[in-house]
């Protein structure tokens, strides 16, 4: 599938006809506008007939799904991943600014009347910002090659308390885990009795802490990732003289379930007032529609259910996006060397003419950057992560496109 845009940039129906277009390249009558997927524009005036497409999206957490449809065939199909690393990243720039803070200013007042949340009306966390901002873009890029005349989009919502307690109704909503609690660690130490969970009360140690099963950094302060341990047990947990027990372990966590009970009508609003012939429609109607016409649950094929248009002609294969990050602003490294000095984090921009995340080609097959040393090695992998060549010599690939924040690849459906 060939996607066209006029001779203003306005997308246009695609093509089929690749003996076409290739004539029109070789004739000066086109030009190249993307690789993959594969845009021309053309340079001449022409009639700007098109057809109605909808738009189906399967809105996610981790993973967006796409697909434009007319009523007998597809037009375009895509699985975007999105990044799942904010959270980590904001925290350890939290750690590392905090430790910064200690050791530069030690006797400076904190500070609590500086945040952004009381400066700005409507402000989300950067986690949840940058999924609606991805899934904007995603959906812009699609507008800018073909003619979309409506976008149906799937905005899940979540239970959270139903998923914990199926039998809960009524006012029971109301009176949640922590009611008559002050705070998650009283509960916590309420919950468990007022012993330790590990030795159970055999080091007669009076003090009780609340312990992070996973830390803090990953798990949060949710009250099925917290224990309590006594001051022993605990100190001598991270010192590593004491294991827990196996049967502690982690709770369910609902951190996708959160996101999308937050995201789902700020992206909707959102969109409705960017494009003009927005819907909105619900997970059990897309599961009632795949099921009906036998189809397998996929992000893509979901999405072409939402379209409105399940038996349309898959159109064979998929575009697998991934967003990566534009930018590394940590300077060194979070483990010291010996003698005290830091390892820089940050790596040459270019090396022998490629960046971090280029697309190049090596032995026929499309690969990207994912690592690369001051020796002109790469490690070239898959955009599934997988592995080519862990160090090829850079005299061994070509460049096909330069990196973006949104990488791209065909993969048969």
């Amino acid at each position: 599938m060939v996607y066209v845009l006029n001779k203003d940039g306005q997308p246009l129906m695609p093509t089929n006809r690749h003996g076409k277009v290739r004539h029109l390249l070789q004739d000066g009558k086109a030009k190249i506008i993307n690789r993959c997927p594969f845009t021309i524009q053309l340079l001449y005036s022409s009639t700007n007939y098109t057809q109605p497409i909808i738009l189906g999206v399967d809105a996610g957490s981790k993973h967006i799904g796409l697909s434009a449809t007319t009523e007998s065939k597809e037009l375009y199909a895509s699985d975007a991943e999105l990044r799942n690393d904010i959270v980590n990243l904001l925290s350890t720039r939290r750690q590392n600014r905090r430790g910064r803070r200690n050791r530069k200013t030690r006797y400076r007042k904190p500070r609590f009347l500086n945040r952004v949340s009381s400066k700005k009306q409507g402000w989300l966390a950067p986690s949840i910002r940058q999924k609606i901002d991805t899934h904007l873009t995603v959906i812009d890029k699609i507008y800018k090659i073909l003619p979309i005349t409506k976008l149906v989009i799937e905005t899940a919502s979540f239970d959270i308390q139903k998923i914990k307690n199926p039998d809960i109704k009524g006012f029971e909503y109301q009176q949640g885990e922590q009611l008559d609690f002050w705070n998650f660690r009283s509960y916590v130490l309420f919950r468990d009795g007022y012993t330790c969970q590990c030795c159970k009360g055999k080091s007669k140690d009076k003090i009780l802490n609340v312990h992070h099963i996973e830390s803090r950094k990953t798990g949060g302060n949710a009250p099925n990732n917290l224990i309590t341990l006594c001051k022993t047990c605990h100190t001598g947990y991270h010192k590593g003289t004491v294991s827990l027990p196996k049967s502690i372990h982690r709770g369910m966590s609902f951190r996708n379930e959160t996101f999308m009970g937050i995201m789902r009508w700020q992206l909707y609003n959102e969109l409705k007032n960017k494009y003009p012939d927005v819907h909105n429609t619900y997970g059990y109607i897309t599961k009632n529609t795949r099921i009906e016409n036998h189809l397998p649950k996929t992000h893509y094929v979901d999405a072409r259910c939402i379209s409105g248009n399940p038996t349309a002609k898959p159109l064979g294969y998929v575009f697998y996006q991934k967003k990566v990050r534009c930018h590394n602003r940590q300077i060194h490294k979070n483990t010291i060397l010996k003698g005290g000095y830091r390892k820089r984090n940050q790596a040459e921009y270019i090396v022998k003419g490629f960046r971090l995340f280029d697309k190049v080609l090596y032995q026929g097959q499309e690969c990207f950057i994912f690592g690369r040393r001051s020796s002109g090695s790469f490690d070239i992998r898959l955009l599934d992560g997988t592995k080519v060549s862990a160090g090829i010599s850079y005299k061994k690939l070509k460049l096909l496109e330069k990196r973006k924040s949104y990488l791209i690849e065909r993969r048969l459906a």
